[in-house]
């Protein structure tokens, strides 16, 4: 019996390279928050669901304004790897975010979903917070002025 290396090896390779060509099919994904946002979304009814039911459909919300205790927030994002002209770079697939406001009672007024296409659409206040902690002490301004004085007096 004779083998040829060179044949069988071919064929090998062949093989080889078919399988992990199929295993790249299926696209990893990395998710973050609730899954499938939009679909529990679509469950809740304006002026029939309550904050329970939120809770039992969505689970706790990822945040709440910080105006108003009835402003839910719930976010969805979903990256994904990338072709081959991205060289396996990640790619946002889904980035949304789902807002639920509430009355007085608990009875939901409000339901907001913003996808990536339209959530560059939201309005945000041009406000600035002001910091008072990064503001300098009095040591520190009391040391700035001496060496500001002290330099100021040297004449080359």
């Amino acid at each position: 019996m004779f083998f040829s290396f060179k044949y069988h090896s071919r064929k090998i390779y062949t093989l080889l390279f078919i399988t992990l060509i199929g295993c790249q099919i299926q696209e990893p994904s990395k998710n973050h928050g609730i899954l499938f946002l939009e679909n529990r979304s679509n469950e809740l009814i304006i002026n029939k669901t309550n904050k329970n039911d939120a809770l039992t459909i969505l689970g706790n919300p990822h945040s709440k304004s910080l105006d108003d205790d009835n402003v839910w927030f719930y976010l969805e994002r979903t990256l994904g790897k990338g072709k081959y002209h991205k060289l396996g770079l990640h790619v946002l697939k889904n980035n949304n975010v789902l807002v639920l406001s509430f009355d007085k009672y608990g009875v939901l007024k409000i339901k907001e979903f913003y996808n990536k296409e339209n959530i560059n659409k939201v309005a945000f206040s041009d406000g600035e917070t002001e910091n008072k902690l990064s503001g300098k002490s009095f040591v520190e301004s009391f040391l700035e002025s001496v060496k500001q004085k002290m330099y100021s007096n040297r004449r080359n």
